[in-house]
């Protein structure tokens, strides 16, 4: 983390490095969000319709608990692991195969920084792409809860809309961002540093994006802990 900020280049490298990863980061992981926070809507709502049976409880309160289920867990952490899967490999076996193809070295050998200009842009990119997803896939959790909930006839869009308009509190928000922002920099460090340091061949930057899937996942889930220990 601290080579990252030596001997830096011109501003404007950083600049158009860092627009680059964000826009790969975005658009290489927008339709698998969009797919899977739909669909976690919409389940989560026809969950929670099933186990309130009872008539004393109202239907609006489907839409409280799907609601603050997206905001507070579903959305910063489930997602994130996907994206992991899909942003923190594709880190990983990036930096792993220039590595041991010798690139990084003649990037040493010009003069260059080869921390800062390989990893600072996908630090970076990382911490400003992943609070986008994760505001899509909240968002998109929403929507797929309402329509689920309508199509079934578990609980209609007025009574959702009830739900989540009564309980809302804005600080969900908040710990949804500060998640997002502390699992986008741990995924991006993670798989940044397991890729830098590979040895061996193709078959080592294979393993070091498996470790850095896993390991970006298991810090995920500490640090989801020590958040909501914190902040809730």
């Amino acid at each position: 983390m601290g080579k990252m900020f030596r001997n830096l280049e011109r501003f404007n490298i950083y600049y158009n490095l860092t627009l680059r990863e964000t826009n790969t980061f975005i658009a290489g992981s927008l339709l698998i969000v969009v797919v899977i926070s739909t669909f976690i809507g919409g389940v989560s709502t026809l969950q929670t319709a099933y186990q309130l049976t009872s008539s004393l409880i109202p239907r609006s309160t489907i839409g409280t608990i799907v609601s603050v289920t997206m905001l507070l867990e579903l959305s910063p952490t489930v997602v994130m692991f996907v994206i992991a899967g899909r942003i923190g490999s594709k880190i990983a076996s990036e930096i792993g195969t220039m590595r041991v193809t010798e690139q990084i070295d003649a990037l040493e050998v010009m003069g260059v920084n080869s921390v800062a200009y390989l990893i600072l842009p996908k630090v970076i990119g990382g911490f400003i792409s992943i609070p986008i997803l994760v505001t899509i896939s909240a968002f998109l959790g929403h929507f797929g809860g309402i329509v689920a909930g309508h199509f079934t006839g578990a609980v209609s869009a007025a009574e959702f809309t009830q739900g989540l308009q009564e309980y809302y509190e804005p600080y969900q928000i908040v710990v949804m961002y500060a998640k997002a922002f502390t699992f986008g920099i741990i995924m991006t460090t993670i798989s940044c540093y397991q890729g830098f340091y590979t040895k061996g061949g193709a078959l080592e930057v294979g393993t070091s994006s498996t470790r850095a899937v896993v390991y970006s996942c298991l810090a995920m889930v500490v640090a989801d802990y020590l958040i909501a220990e914190i902040m809730l």
